[in-house]
């Protein structure tokens, strides 16, 4: 990891007053002869909302698994609060999971699955009661607790699996992929739905994703992994707008990467003016001319490829403020001018297996 990618890995001031609610040392798992985790190391501060993502394989659940205590690490070590748990069994951390599935219980109502956890623990019934209602409230399901698990909406089913993860009041929530089964507009919603949750409880949400627009939209930070390595560690603007790897730049939306006397670039696609040939944009920027080899209409914006004079090529995204979808189309071919402002355009280490 680069020594930008490092200096992201701190987190927010506050950490210091506190020990962090969750860290990670040295951390590696193996599975035969595949590193899953490769000596993952960071801090997540109490409140946080903090997500690892990366695509499949990347070890991102692994580790999930390995805080909650589900899996046992091969090296290095868990802290929650401060407190040593590696090897403490998974009942005994101050962690609860949401998962994918929601693991409801079909033949139990709605109240009796969020309140299963304190009848387990034995709390007198009439507290449980009225922790149940107050945690279907904070999942807007109030009144719904005699209903059954079939009678609900996918996006209703994983509220109510929300609700039996917060009654127990856990110091850390563990949220393993948990909106992959809804439909994107749902998934939209109960993306907003979760960061105000979140914000609600005051509590640490650890989140495991592979969208990059869920980890762009709730985070707090973001843990990129890839190959079992955490490659880049920041905010969402940080690992989006300044990307430390050319794996980090490609995977969290889409990015040019320009190769110039054997360094590597990057700059957003967004970021780039497209100009006619002859038109000069702001003196000081970086220019390169070429000719539009591709065009794809999104609706909302077009996303243009530019084969350029000096050799490759460039993806330029533009908002469709005033252009029709055949004024568009109908540029294909068109010889321009791309600019973009220095500040615009990072360099990046290489690498990265996918």
């Amino acid at each position: 990891m680069s020594t930008q990618a490092r200096e992201r890995i701190s987190p927010p001031r506050e950490a210091s007053v506190a020990p962090p609610d969750v860290r990670l040392v040295s951390l590696r798992k193996t599975y035969g002869d595949v590193v899953a985790v490769d000596r993952a190391d960071f801090e997540i501060a109490p409140g946080e909302f903090f997500t690892m993502l990366g695509p499949s394989g990347s070890g991102k659940t692994t580790t999930l698994r390995l805080i909650a205590g589900f899996e046992r690490p091969d090296e290095g070590r868990v802290e929650l609060a401060g407190v040593d748990v590696t090897q403490r069994p998974p009942y005994t951390r101050d962690v609860n999971t949401v998962f994918q599935d929601y693991a409801l219980f079909p033949h139990m109502s709605v109240a009796d699955n969020v309140g299963y956890g304190l009848r387990v623990r034995r709390v007198p019934k009439r507290v449980r009661r009225q922790r149940v209602e107050e945690a279907l409230k904070m999942v807007r399901l109030g009144g719904y607790g005699d209903r059954r698990p079939v009678q609900l909406s996918g996006g209703q089913r994983q509220r109510v699996a929300l609700a039996r993860s917060i009654v127990n009041r856990p110091r850390v929530l563990l949220l393993d992929e948990p909106l992959g089964a809804l439909d994107l507009k749902l998934r939209q919603e109960m993306q907003l739905f979760l960061k105000s949750l979140q914000t609600d409880l005051a509590i640490t949400f650890l989140y495991v994703t592979h969208d990059q627009e869920e980890a762009l939209t709730m985070s707090d930070r973001i843990a990129v992994f890839n190959a079992g390595r955490v490659e880049q560690i920041g905010t969402p603007a940080d690992v989006y707008e300044r990307p430390a790897t050319e794996f980090v730049a490609g995977f969290i939306g889409v990015s040019n990467v320009l190769e110039r006397g054997g360094r590597k670039f990057t700059v957003r696609p967004e970021k780039i003016h497209m100009l006619d040939e002859e038109e000069q944009g702001e003196p000081g920027g970086t220019a390169e001319a070429g000719r539009i080899r591709e065009v794809a209409y999104v609706g909302m914006f077009t996303r243009y490829i530019v084969e350029l004079d000096s050799g490759g090529e460039l993806s330029v995204v533009e908002q469709n403020l005033e252009t029709s979808s055949q004024e568009a189309l109908e540029s294909k071919g068109r010889r321009v001018r791309l600019e973009w402002r220095p500040e615009h355009t990072f360099e990046i280490e290489p690498g990265g297996a996918g």
